[in-house]
C-alpha cells in the first residue's frame, strides 16, 4: 500500500530497510521522544520490522517511510502502530531535522487519516506525545486532533504523555 501526496510518496517500510530505520530510530532529534533517548539496536529493530510484516499481512497498518517526490530522499515515517496497550493502531510521525517545520508530517499523517477511516473503517484515531514534543502537538492540532488525556506512562517516566483523539465525520 503505497500512497502519494502532492509532496511526499508513503511506502511501506520492509525487513530490508533495517538500516535506514536504524538511522532514523538513532537519530538524536528523532529519538529524544520517540524511543526515549535510547538507541536501538540492530536487533530490536529487527524486531520492530517483523511485527510491521506481520501488522501489514494481517491488519495492513504499520509503518510507511516518507519520501519526497523531488529529490527521493527518505526524511521519516509516518505510521499505524500499536503503542501503551490501546486496542487500535495510534497514527504516529517522525522526521529527521532537516525536514521539519516544512509540513511534511502533516502532509503525510493526513493521508495516513484519510486511509485510516476511508478503507480500514476506523471510526477514531489517537495520537500521543511527551507533553513538550511541542511540534507533535502542533501536527496532531493541525489535523484537527483535541486533547483527550495526559498520562504518566512507564515508559516516558521523566514527562508526562498527552493523548490526542480524531473522530471520524
Amino acid at each position: 500500500m503505497m500512497f502519494e501526496t502532492q509532496r511526499l510518496i508513503l511506502k511501506p517500510i520492509t525487513n530490508s530497510d533495517i538500516n535506514k530505520l536504524h538511522e532514523i530510530l538513532s537519530d538524536v532529534y528523532v529519538r529524544r521522544y520517540l524511543c526515549d533517548n535510547e538507541i536501538w539496536s540492530l536487533e530490536k529493530v529487527e524486531e520492530m520490522l517483523a511485527e510491521n510484516a506481520r501488522l501489514f499481512a494481517e491488519e495492513k497498518v504499520g509503518i510507511w517511510f516518507i519520501e519526497t517526490k523531488s529529490d527521493r530522499e527518505i526524511i521519516g515515517f509516518v505510521c499505524l502502530w500499536y503503542f501503551f496497550g490501546e486496542p487500535q493502531p495510534q497514527l504516529g510521525y517522525a522526521l529527521m531535522p532537516a525536514a521539519t517545520k516544512k509540513g511534511y508530517a502533516t502532509e503525510a499523517a493526513t493521508k495516513i487519516v484519510e486511509y485510516a477511516f476511508n478503507e480500514l473503517g476506523f471510526n477514531y484515531l489517537i495520537a500521543s506525545c511527551d507533553r513538550p514534543n511541542l511540534e507533535s502537538q502542533k501536527v496532531a492540532a493541525r489535523l484537527g486532533m483535541k486533547q483527550v488525556e495526559e498520562r504518566s506512562m512507564n515508559e516516558s517516566p521523566n514527562y508526562p504523555t498527552l493523548f490526542f483523539r480524531l473522530d471520524r465525520s
